[in-house]
């Protein structure tokens, strides 16, 4: 049992395990589609469809022949359905830990650092985000490129926006993103592969977050998370700066020991609500019974996370840095995977 309560990714969804090469910088993001046969309900004369199609043609211009022959090509995908309801992020963190905190990811960031040191200065320098956190976060993504989605960016936002009625809303939002997102880019809508919820690229961006905070970090003129490493770590650094890091601080989370009754209740459990959460300084912390392993100021401010480890509970004080890194991806465990991965690759360096 996991006393913090997982959200799945609202913005952004992990990659799984691959190999950790470091990808090839191409000039445009023209990746290749290798569709998977569909399967589930054709899109093709849906009422809710059309209503769609129609919406676009009249709000963004996209062209109504482009759009039909896109959903004619394709069809509801019931394994997303399903992929969506068992997310890595239901697992309990010592399960968790183990996908991310592996050899493969640390060995691969070490060697992912030393092939884009020059881009991941800059980065820091225009940002203030570590070189290594933004490393972590392509490292748990994708493992560096190696693996970034297998589904139709197309084909999987459409199933969610129209097979997926909890959270229809968003991913209907998000398709239309990806739509103009395409348009703008001048790709065919059936080309991008991304995640089974959408997210594309070595950064894994949801397409309302490429169209607003992706950015061109090597000059060539196109934002490319696919296959241009600078890209995604300029758009990583300025995504995790508009969610709030705090320049210069090395502080992102410490473990803590918990003694007496005074921290219960005062737990951080959903970063989907951020006015639920429980900010202390480091002195109130303490009279509630909560100690920080290392020597921090009393008057920081601190947000307390407990997971359940392969030994009984670990709580951590975790700090502004921290809830930056959420922004990312609605989950503790995804923010603690990213920490201790970077952690790991700047001790190996």
């Amino acid at each position: 049992m996991i006393r913090l309560l997982s959200v799945a990714a609202a913005g952004l969804l992990l990659g799984a395990c691959a190999t950790a090469t470091p990808p090839v910088v191409e000039a445009r993001p023209r990746p290749v589609a290798a569709a998977e046969p569909a399967t589930g309900q054709p899109f093709a004369g849906r009422s809710e469809v059309d209503a769609f199609i129609r919406e676009m043609t009249a709000r963004h211009g996209i062209d109504a022949g482009a759009l039909r022959r896109a959903f004619a090509q394709s069809a509801s995908r019931p394994e997303i359905i399903e992929l969506m309801d068992r997310p890595a992020e239901a697992k309990p963190w010592s399960a968790y830990r183990k996908i991310f905190l592996t050899e493969k990811r640390i060995g691969g960031g070490v060697e992912f650092m030393r092939a884009n040191a020059a881009a991941l200065a800059r980065a820091e320098a225009r940002y203030g985000v570590p070189g290594q956190v933004i490393t972590a976060i392509i490292g748990v993504e994708t493992l560096y490129g190696a693996n970034t989605g297998k589904f139709p960016v197309f084909e999987a936002l459409a199933t969610l926006a129209f097979d997926y009625p909890r959270r229809a809303d968003y991913f209907r939002k998000e398709l239309e993103n990806f739509l103009v997102l395409a348009t703008e880019e001048s790709l065919d809508f059936r080309q991008p592969l991304g995640s089974y919820a959408g997210a594309m690229g070595l950064a894994q961006f949801m397409p309302s977050s490429y169209r607003r905070l992706a950015i061109d970090f090597d000059g060539d003129g196109h934002r490319n998370l696919w296959t241009d490493p600078e890209d995604a770590i300029g758009s990583i650094a300025n995504y995790l700066a508009n969610s709030g890091w705090r320049r210069a601080d090395p502080l992102i989370a410490l473990p803590a020991r918990l003694s007496g009754p005074g921290w219960e209740g005062a737990v951080s459990s959903n970063f989907r609500a951020p006015k639920s959460l429980t900010r202390l300084s480091i002195a109130q912390w303490r009279a509630r019974g909560v100690e920080p392993a290392a020597a921090v100021d009393a008057a920081r401010t601190a947000l307390l996370v407990t997971l359940d480890g392969e030994t009984g509970l670990e709580p951590y004080l975790c700090f502004d840095n921290f809830y930056a890194i959420t922004r990312y991806n609605l989950s503790a465990l995804y923010a603690m995977a990213v920490t201790q991965l970077s952690e790991a690759i700047a001790a190996r360096r």
